[in-house]
């Protein structure tokens, strides 16, 4: 099986499904790339380069927008309406806010205020979260804010496999589904299939399977997680890893049987923990596993401050292997 980067395996998801449908297109600033400069169209494909090369292959299918995250989700939007399957790239989750109104109000809503007689197949593309010291306007992780939302589905890959079959989940979804790609894990590198595939949402997935601790981690908190946990197994320590995949829907069987088998649970998120999954999840677990805890839930997540500029403070406040480990541990003492 070929190992391909998660920008490579999102990209190719784009390419295999517009080769399969028509419907599909995909509209953003830049996505095009180098359009209506003097540089080669289609050469960059977005700010990371993920849409690189749709242009050469399908240029009325490939739409560079103006820097207007409002009209390239209102179109997305009545796009999907009308029987099309948008894949809408907003550069940075954090430019959300702009384009808060197309999606709460009206793509998230569709299907519930017209009596199901509508369908609105649209996925809107984010790059997401910190490591980049990009500073706080552009290393937020938002989707936590979005899982608040009912009438939407919320994707957070961590790896490249899962990246690609989730994202042809995504397009072929009818409803609008927000996919969330952690910018730091773009370069990482997975066994990643040649053909088409699709992961189910609501499905997670056990990284690490073990007895002692639950632990859950989201977005690139997960290969975090997983390399604490496999040096604490060099203690005797043994924790199932579990990655949600999707936020909404959530798998709370799978965290909840987890739970209820190892009696403790970490929950490891970029986010800072004020209304955030790492509370939902200890709540959920709270309120449907009482019984079975040995100990009280830790929550591992950034501080409740904007994301730092600098390097160094960046480093600080992003979740690190010393605080994954000291939760796990804290559980068993």
């Amino acid at each position: 099986m070929p190992e391909k980067t998660m920008r490579d395996a999102i990209n190719e998801a784009l390419h295999q499904a517009m080769e399969q449908d028509e419907s599909v297109f995909v509209i953003g600033e830049d996505v095009a790339g180098c359009s209506g400069s003097s540089g080669d169209v289609g050469s960059v494909g977005g700010v990371f380069g993920v849409t690189e090369g749709i242009y050469h292959r399908w240029p009325d299918r490939c739409i560079d927008t103006p820097i207007s995250e409002s009209a390239i989700v209102g179109a997305a939007a009545g796009a999907a309406l009308v029987g099309m399957r948008p894949v809408a790239e907003i550069m940075f989750a954090d430019f959300i806010g702009v384009c808060m109104d197309q999606i709460v109000n009206q793509m998230a809503k569709f299907r519930y205020m017209f009596g199901g007689k509508s369908r609105c197949p649209a996925v809107i593309r984010f790059s997401s979260g910190g490591g980049f010291s990009a500073a706080g306007q552009h290393s937020q992780a938002m989707y936590q804010v979005m899982t608040s939302f009912p009438g939407l589905k919320v994707v957070v890959p961590s790896n490249a496999y899962d990246a690609k079959g989730l994202m042809l989940s995504a397009i072929q979804d009818d409803d609008p589904v927000l996919f969330f790609e952690p910018k730091i894990l773009y370069q990482e590198t997975a066994d990643v299939p040649d053909e088409m595939y699709t992961i189910p949402f609501g499905q997670a997935n056990f990284v690490r399977e073990g007895d002692d601790v639950t632990v859950v981690a989201f977005g690139q908190m997960v290969p975090k997680a997983a390399a604490v946990i496999d040096t604490l197994a060099e203690e005797g320590i043994s924790c199932d890893l579990i990655d949600p995949r999707t936020t909404s829907p959530l798998d709370e069987n799978a965290i909840l049987e987890s739970v209820e088998a190892t009696g403790r649970l970490v929950i490891v998120d970029e986010a800072p923990p004020r209304c955030g999954l790492t509370a939902d999840i200890a709540g959920l677990a709270a309120d449907k596993a009482f019984s079975s805890l040995k100990a009280p839930i830790k929550q591992v997540c950034a501080p409740h401050s904007p994301t730092p500029f600098s390097p160094e403070l960046e480093a600080a406040y992003l979740p690190d292997a010393d605080q994954i480990t000291a939760a796990i541990k804290a559980t068993l003492a």
